[in-house]
């Protein structure tokens, strides 16, 4: 098993997982946070925050998460309440509906929550609905091994 770390965040990653940590170069003025990413296959260079440029490529037994961390000040807000990442997602929250942008046969999911302080959107796409119970143990094992430290 290898791991990654970055921007206080860390993951780690069983053999046929791949995964990245990457804080984009924003725009004048405005600020960047973290973004994790980790697949079921390789990651394309350009992938957005969200999976686009990836999702597209997934195949029906492959998965991708993202998890992107948002402003402080989000911390606070009711959206943001759940005190920890989740680490044990169920066939039932996932949703061809709840895609970002909806891909025929994919699902998806997202989650929104602090951990040490540090506010965070999860979405998480599957590339098979009727497989999910059997792609969302891998999802849980990628969950399992990532860990948020407290903002500096």
């Amino acid at each position: 098993m290898g791991s990654i770390r970055a921007h206080g965040i860390s993951m780690g990653l069983s053999r046929g997982l791949e995964g990245r940590i990457i804080r984009r170069t924003p725009p004048a003025g405005a600020r960047a946070f973290p973004v994790l990413q980790a697949a079921s296959f390789p990651i394309p260079p350009h992938t957005g925050d969200f999976g686009t440029g990836a999702v597209e490529a997934m195949g029906p037994g492959d998965v991708f998460l993202t998890l992107v961390e948002v402003g402080p000040e989000h911390a606070p807000t009711a959206l943001y309440r759940h005190p920890r990442l989740p680490r044990a997602l169920l066939a039932g929250e996932f949703s061809p509906t709840r895609m970002k942008r909806p891909l025929p046969g994919r699902c998806g999911g997202q989650w929104f929550f602090t951990e040490n302080g540090r506010p965070f959107n999860l979405y998480v796409v599957l590339g098979s609905f009727a497989a999910r119970r059997r792609l969302i143990p891998i999802v849980n094992e990628i969950l399992r091994g990532i860990t948020v430290e407290a903002a500096s």
